[in-house]
């Protein structure tokens, strides 16, 4: 395959995860499945099976949603994303220690301009398992990697509400 050939695919690909992307904000999950499988089937990105994986989420089915992050890791093991995510349906899931493991690799990913995500999940669970000070600190790195963060805010105040 050419370099022109090859670069007319990844920009193909591209549109579709974008079209995928706009479908699931749309809320039309069932069109955003198909065109990220078409965006994976010109080439396969971690981003791709990541946005898969959420469309499959938020269709309730968790352990698809995980194999596509799985895949996404495969293919990308810097990629912060499909960590956090299995992180976060592992919470959804009712396995918070299982999601431990996922979260911390998220927050260790050198690709990811999220790190948020994956702490304040670190503290729900923490929160939830009582351990008020790491679930604080969990909460204050979250609001240190985005200051506008409301949900960890309001999780700091609560922590702080429980020591009063």
């Amino acid at each position: 395959m050419t370099d022109e050939t090859n670069s007319f695919y990844h920009e193909e690909a591209y549109k579709l995860l974008q079209e995928g992307y706009q479908k699931q904000m749309d809320r039309s999950l069932d069109e955003a499945v198909e065109l990220y499988k078409q965006s994976i089937e010109l080439c396969p990105t971690a981003e791709a099976h990541t946005y898969l994986g959420w469309a499959y989420s938020a269709k309730g089915r968790y352990e698809e949603a995980i194999d596509e992050c799985k895949r996404a890791i495969e293919i990308d093991p810097d990629y912060g994303n499909p960590y956090n995510d299995i992180g976060a349906y592992l919470i959804d899931l009712g396995k918070m220690d299982d999601a431990v493991e996922w979260l911390e690799k998220a927050v260790n990913a050198r690709r990811y301009d999220a790190y948020c995500y994956p702490y304040y999940n670190l503290g729900k669970i923490w929160e939830k398992k009582g351990q008020w000070m790491k679930s604080l600190k969990c909460y204050q790195n979250a609001l240190i990697e985005k200051a506008d963060y409301g949900l960890a805010k309001k999780a700091i105040n609560r922590i702080y509400s429980l020591y009063n």
